[in-house]
């Protein structure tokens, strides 16, 4: 099932590169913006399956994004991705809630297997709340 891809890094060339991934190796829809505070109202819209963002940005960094986008919806996996790499940093995003952290430069299969994951991940919480909601419709 193709899913969609929300890619947020202040390097267009980052971008370009993520975007070529993905669309090379999978059948997912990614959308790329420079822009964090543009990511967040796009992933406000809805639709969102997997947001990737860069750890280093200006105005809002990849730790704040991904809080805001947790507040919004939970169940969006977020990676970290950063060249900027401490065991702080990827303690304190898993902590927050993000399904990954990535070091950069990374290997085309390391984002290509972290995606996978990530929404293989997300499908089975889906199928479990859905489960839950039937479970629960029964005993009534």
């Amino acid at each position: 099932m193709a899913a969609t891809i929300l890619a947020v890094d202040d390097e267009p060339d980052m971008l370009k590169l993520l975007s070529m991934i993905i669309k090379e190796k999978t059948g997912h829809k990614i959308i790329t913006t420079n822009n964090p505070v543009e990511a967040l109202e796009i992933a406000k819209q809805g639709g969102i399956d997997l947001l990737i963002a860069d750890l280093k940005m200006p105005g809002l960094d990849g730790s704040e994004l991904l809080d805001a986008v947790k507040a919004v919806d939970q169940n969006i996996p977020v990676v970290i991705m950063t060249a900027f790499a401490s065991e702080e940093a990827a303690a304190e995003t898993l902590q927050k809630g993000g399904f990954d952290f990535i070091i950069k430069p990374f290997r085309k299969e390391q984002i290509l297997s972290t995606i996978d994951k990530a929404l293989k991940w997300t499908a089975m919480q889906k199928e479990n709340r859905e489960l839950k909601a039937k479970l629960k419709g029964s005993e009534g």
